[in-house]
């Protein structure tokens, strides 16, 4: 960083640090001891897609790698803003693999060159059966620019339960390296895996 970044206030960007997210499995076993939510089994990557054949390329690459030896299912959805997601299917008690999953995506993208084109992945969660959070939605999500996680806690008509992301970000501050600037929780509206 240069003398001119330093008096303009610029900062050097967070380096991502995938490894993260394999803290993912210990902050669940945190998350259904103090709010009661349980994995889907549903994780996502969301990327901005780049045009050509390398960047088609690679997206083979993953689904064949993730594919092999019976592996999860992948979707690829496309939402109104542009962004590529990858969704990945599991059994909810195979968390570990999943968050296997989703680092093998975005290791490959990043190692390919197509870092800055990863926006954040997320693994979902939802409330247990016949308790108060019955089929609520909730996600981990991990923000690659900032190596950091936020709780998204989505209701009906494009609101949110904030009260329940403070609570979730409160339960997993321990776990995983939370965002700390709240305005940087961006809603994932219908994101696959929600």
């Amino acid at each position: 960083m240069g003398f001119f970044d330093v008096l303009l206030g610029r900062s050097k960007p967070v380096k991502p640090d995938l490894d993260r997210l394999f803290a993912l499995p210990n902050a669940a076993i945190t998350l259904e001891a103090a709010a009661g939510f349980v994995p889907t089994g549903l994780g996502s990557v969301c990327f901005r897609a780049a045009e050509g054949g390398a960047f088609a390329q690679i997206e083979r690459d993953v689904r064949e790698l993730l594919d092999a030896g019976g592996g999860p299912r992948i979707e690829t959805s496309t939402d109104s803003y542009g962004y590529t997601w990858l969704l990945v299917r599991r059994e909810p008690d195979q968390l570990t693999d999943l968050v296997t999953d989703l680092h093998a995506i975005n290791t490959s993208l990043e190692s390919a060159g197509f870092g800055p084109s990863l926006l954040c992945s997320l693994v979902g969660f939802t409330g247990p059966a016949g308790s108060e959070s019955a089929g609520r939605s909730l996600a981990l999500v991990y923000l690659y620019k900032r190596g950091t996680f936020y709780p998204f806690a989505p209701l009906p008509a494009q609101k949110r339960d904030s009260a329940l992301e403070l609570q979730v970000r409160a339960a997993v501050g321990a776990d995983l390296p939370v965002e700390e600037d709240l305005s940087r929780w961006f809603p994932v509206w219908g994101a696959p895996g929600l």
